[in-house]
């Protein structure tokens, strides 16, 4: 009996128990290698899983709603079955190009012909391109692994890449002889910049070969679109928004790359190619695919939700323009803030704090805590006061389960703090608010801001928060209505506070007013406990010492 395949989720980074939001096969499909078997989805992005092997699917271990990790079984394969079933399909295509070759005009062609002795190896010189490394650009060259007249495999390394992220290695699309190589350590590079040349052999057809009637293929491309089936079996359907942009005329590919590109639902429009005169090569659909699946996507329960696409605007026509393309952590953000933004509805009740006497004492107090290496900002003490008000109200430091039918209670305080970047704005999580002093918290906040700036935060840096604070004190404004950051039910937004005349029942006296904006899941809560959610924290904010009492 054939041993059975067993694939597992690779390594997903650190997001153990990511959710299956969608299984993309079943018992009893043909498979390729890299064909997606699973969606998951984690707090950051939703990623399809590929498998390792070919063959035929015979058990799936997983479901829609379960959570999996690194080395979890997702299928068993039986690639023997895909092995014979490999083998009839070639003999079939096979015998389809002999009768296509041999028919068309007998008193051409007297016996059957074999294709393989119509065509010849030439040997051909190409430009190794680097290939697409995401928004990073002049990249340092810390290593070249390739020298001159060194014969490569396909996929060998070629050079070692270092961004301020992680180091890399760029391997060879293709197998070959090294004519030439153009970069040196120290050297930056780009997307689309050459590392060298590479003598590779390609086949072309022997046309002088082929005695000529009026319907002989003499060109590989035209045998090629002879032996491609009519049945796809790929369980990867086309993607519900690929159109046709460009005629076939203008996108250089041969049959097999485009036969392997509506398998995996490519566009190849949209595909830029490296081969030869710009021409598209196989390589080139998978790393198209591979980036795609890499990019946050919106989920089976927000799409319902799409708006209809828009119309394509040429700005050009009114003025001059320029394009900059959205940096790693804007595109991330806008999924996640659309998603969010349609999946919860949304109500924001604003309230003003009078944080005259804690601003008092944290001046007091500034120089003391300068001298213990401390910066003390408002946001520590804010924090606090957050915590003992969200003690009484649990119901915002909590989350709607995926059934919409329960909601989970954290026993934690983790607040998650937006921090703006010049790559866009990321939100760090301090954890256990609860249990840490203010200096404390005024050191920490310091420090991970500074990480992410820097580009240093780690996914469980922002990962796991309880509740979300957006502060826009320090540049302005007097209200706004930020987004519920998924899974928790409400955000706290802050404007700048200002000195203004307030009532004391006798007279106006001059307060410090911090306008407050709470947005909140109105599946979770009402207008009513948000309302007694900011009143009491701004009471608690006007007298501080009430975090003492718990």
């Amino acid at each position: 009996m054939t041993d059975l395949i067993q694939v597992k989720v690779p390594d997903i980074g650190d997001a153990d128990g990511a959710d299956i939001i969608e299984v993309l096969v079943a018992v009893g499909d043909r498979i390729e290698k890299e064909t997606p078997l699973i969606v998951l989805e984690t707090d950051k992005a939703t990623m399809e899983v590929p498998s390792s092997h070919a063959g035929i699917v015979k058990s799936v271990s997983v479901k829609v709603g379960e959570q999996v990790s690194n080395q979890d079984l997702i299928l068993e394969l039986d690639g023997g079955a895909m092995d014979v079933q490999v083998k009839v399909e070639v003999a079939t295509e096979t015998n389809a190009v002999e009768n296509r070759i041999a028919q068309p005009d007998k008193s051409v062609f007297e016996e059957k012909t074999d294709v393989s002795e119509k065509l010849e190896a030439q040997a051909e010189v190409i430009d190794i391109l680097v290939p697409d490394i995401g928004d990073a650009a002049d990249v340092d060259v810390i290593e070249v692994l390739i020298n001159p007249n060194d014969t490569i495999e396909k996929e060998q390394g070629l050079i070692v890449l270092e961004t301020d992220k992680a180091t890399m290695e760029v391997p060879s699309s293709v197998a070959g002889s090294v004519v030439e190589v153009l970069v040196k350590v120290g050297d930056k590079v780009s997307q689309g910049d050459v590392i060298g040349k590479l003598s590779t052999k390609v086949l072309v057809a022997a046309e002088q070969s082929l005695p000529k009637g009026p319907e002989q293929p003499t060109h590989i491309a035209e045998v090629a679109q002879v032996a491609s089936p009519a049945e796809r079996h790929s369980p990867v359907p086309d993607h519900p928004h690929m159109k046709k942009k460009k005629s076939d005329s203008v996108v250089h590919a041969s049959p097999s790359v485009r036969r392997f590109a509506r398998e995996l639902g490519a566009d190849l429009s949209q595909i830029k190619g490296t081969g030869i005169k710009s021409r598209i090569v196989k390589e080139d659909v998978q790393n198209y695919i591979k980036f795609e699946l890499s990019r946050p996507k919106a989920t089976a329960t927000t799409g319902a939700f799409a708006m209809p696409e828009l119309p394509k605007v040429d700005h050009a026509r009114w003025g001059e323009i320029e394009s900059h393309s959205l940096t790693r952590i804007q595109k991330i953000s806008s999924v996640n803030l659309h998603r969010n933004w349609i999946s919860i509805p949304h109500v924001t009740q604003h309230e003003d704090a009078d944080i005259t006497e804690l601003d008092a004492f944290r001046k007091a107090m500034k120089d003391e805590a300068m001298k213990a290496g401390t910066r003390l900002t408002p946001l520590a003490f804010i924090m606090k006061g957050l915590v003992h008000t969200l003690k009484v109200f649990p119901k915002f430091n909590a989350s709607l389960d995926n059934d919409g039918e329960s909601l989970i209670l954290k026993h934690y305080y983790h607040i998650g703090v937006a921090v703006e970047t010049p790559d866009g704005l990321t939100v760090p999580v301090i954890r256990d608010v609860d249990q840490k002093g203010i200096y404390q918290l005024a050191d920490e906040l310091g420090e991970i801001s500074a990480k992410a700036r820097e580009k240093k935060l780690g996914a469980n840096d922002m990962q796991g928060s309880s509740f979300t604070i957006s502060s826009l004190g320090g540049i302005g404004g007097t209200a706004f209505s930020p987004i519920v950051k998924w899974p928790d039910v409400a955000i706290l937004g802050l404007s700048r506070n200002k000195m203004q005349p307030v009532w004391n029942g006798k007279e106006f006296e001059p307060r410090l007013m911090l306008p407050m904006s709470l947005s909140y899941d109105h599946r979770v809560i009402d207008g009513a406990d948000a309302a007694r959610f900011v009143v009491h924290l701004a009471a608690t904010l006007k007298d501080i010492r009430r975090v003492l009492l718990n």
